[in-house]
This record gives structure tokens, sequence and C-alpha cells, in this order.
């Protein structure tokens, strides 16, 4: 098993990749929170004529 990704204790099948219900929620919480975010590289350089008009 690997460890849970916010206590580092060993997951369990029942809550994989976490160790339990608890860190589960936790890290969704951190989701909800805008604790965790995805890098994004910006462009200036759209074609828009891809885009339908409306």
């Amino acid at each position: 098993m690997r460890p849970c990704p916010i206590c580092s204790k060993l997951s369990t099948p029942a809550a994989y990749p976490f160790c339990s219900d608890r860190c589960a929620k936790i890290d969704l919480n951190r989701w909800f929170s805008e604790g965790y975010t995805i890098p994004v590289v910006e462009t200036d350089d759209i074609d828009e004529s891809n885009f339908p008009e409306e």
C-alpha cells in the first residue's frame, strides 16, 4: 500500500489513496478552498476565427 498523501499513514483499500474518510475530506476541502492549483500557460496568440459567432 502507498502512504496517504495527507498524513503519510498507510492507505486503506476502502479509502484509497487515503488512509481514512477524514483524510479524503481534508483533501477535498483543499480543492474547494483553492488550496491546490493547476498551473496554466496563457497565450496571446489565440486564433479566434475557429470560434463560431453568436
